[in-house]
């Protein structure tokens, strides 16, 4: 089965399965049930200590299955603080607002799609 990322349409809540080698090719994938137009991620969202709270937040009522944010914790040492990261890098994986995972040091892309796949199933 090729690439695809579960997206979650702003408009009607609609889980979309969008094939990532059609979004390669220059096409607009569109919420099958309501046809919004859909914004694929392929970039980490890069967030702050101001922005933190409310990009976690929107991810949740907007994101298919997982949003990935870049944090600076030299910038932003208040977020880095609240969940005690020590080292890095550090990859958590947040659930409805709460922490559910948290990967620390430097991994094989195999075991964190493992790991994220277990969390977000």
């Amino acid at each position: 089965m090729a690439d695809t990322q579960v997206i979650r349409c702003p408009t009607c809540g609609a889980n979309n399965r969008v094939p990532l080698e059609k979004v390669k090719q220059g096409l607009q994938p569109v919420c099958g049930r309501c046809k919004t137009p859909l914004t694929v991620e392929s970039k980490p969202v890069i967030v702050t200590d101001a922005t933190f709270s409310s990009e976690i937040e929107l991810a949740a009522e907007f994101a298919g299955r997982v949003r990935v944010a870049k944090l600076n914790v030299d910038e932003n040492p208040a977020t880095a603080s609240r969940f005690h990261v020590q080292s890095i890098p550090t990859l958590l994986v947040l659930k409805g607002g709460k922490e559910v995972e948290r990967i620390v040091g430097v991994q094989p892309k195999t075991a964190i799609v493992q790991r994220l796949q277990r969390v977000a199933a």
